[in-house]
């Protein structure tokens, strides 16, 4: 879909579009491909797409997955999509658990036969959604064009999920990019780096430039392909341990870490575990690897003050 074809679309419409909403749409063809080929869709794959806008992506995933979720928050877009598509109904929050059951079912009695793609089209907000439903996204993949304003707290509800897609490949500000692919000792290293990359591990990732976008934001863009670790680094009970030390040591980044984690642990304690993973007491949370952070989560989980 070229930009004036959207432009026309959009106009025809009436559709003026929210900067609040962080809708810039991608119209480069090989960039959009790019996107498809990164995430390995198979026939067999069913995919999370957040944010659809007009539907350009969505009509590569249908030509490549069995089936797809488009959440839009946007109804004017929703109502475009569902026109564009031949959606006959918007599906409500509680209708998709019922639907999927029956489609599985369907799809083991017809073993053999030609797979036709399924789109369900769901106008929520999409952050809402991912925190009230408590899905099982275990067997999902996500791939999105994420908006800009929520990207970074959409990646972590994922990440962070029970249950988690096998792979997320996201399109989001170059920035928030390098700070899902940074190690420690980074610039742009810090709390959305650990949040995210305790399950997920950064296997490949391209820059985007904003003249593919429309409107053109102000900012160039990046894909990153996230893999779900297998297995985890940490176990469930070991979670919360972990996310209390890294919100609380990067709370004030130019503070060193042990005085900060003074406040939830015994200062003796810390020290023991510190001299066992060899940090200085000096040391700033922007030094320390994901795999030391996991390690004192570990040691640390059922003590605190």
């Amino acid at each position: 879909m070229k930009p004036s074809e959207m432009r026309q679309l959009l106009a025809a419409r009436g559709i003026r579009l929210t900067k609040s909403l962080g809708q810039n749409f991608l119209h480069d063809a090989n960039q959009l491909r790019r996107i498809v080929v990164a995430a390995a869709l198979t026939k067999a794959d069913k995919v999370l797409e957040i944010g659809p806008g007009l539907g350009p992506l969505t009509e590569l995933l249908l030509e490549q997955a069995g089936e797809v979720l488009a959440i839009e928050k946007d109804a004017r877009l929703v109502e475009v999509l569902r026109q564009r598509f031949n959606v006959g109904q918007v599906v409500r929050s509680a209708d998709i658990p019922a639907r999927e059951a029956v489609c599985e079912k369907l799809a083991d009695k017809n073993v053999g036969a030609p797979v036709v793609p399924v789109l369900r089209l769901l106008h929520d907000d999409a952050l809402d959604y991912l925190r009230r439903e408590g899905r099982d996204w275990s067997e999902w993949k996500l791939v999105a064009n994420l908006p800009y304003s929520v990207a970074s707290p959409i990646l972590v509800e994922l990440a962070q999920a029970e249950r988690g897609p096998r792979c997320m490949v996201a399109t989001l500000q170059i920035e928030v990019a390098k700070r899902l692919l940074a190690e420690a000792g980074a610039p742009d290293y810090g709390l959305l780096t650990l949040l995210v990359q305790l399950d997920y591990e950064p296997q490949s990732w391209f820059k985007i430039p904003a003249s593919c976008f429309f409107p053109e934001p102000d900012v160039d863009s990046a894909c990153v392909c996230l893999v779900r670790r297998e297995p985890p680094l940490l176990l469930p009970e070991q979670r919360e341990t972990f996310t209390r030390i890294v919100k609380r040591s990067f709370s004030q980044r130019r503070k060193m870490m042990l005085k900060l984690l003074k406040g939830d642990w015994p200062e003796p304690r810390l020290a023991t575990e510190f001299d066992r993973l060899w940090l200085s007491p000096q040391i700033r949370a922007e030094e320390v690897s994901l795999e030391q952070f996991a390690q004192m989560a570990h040691a640390l989980t059922g003590d605190s003050k």
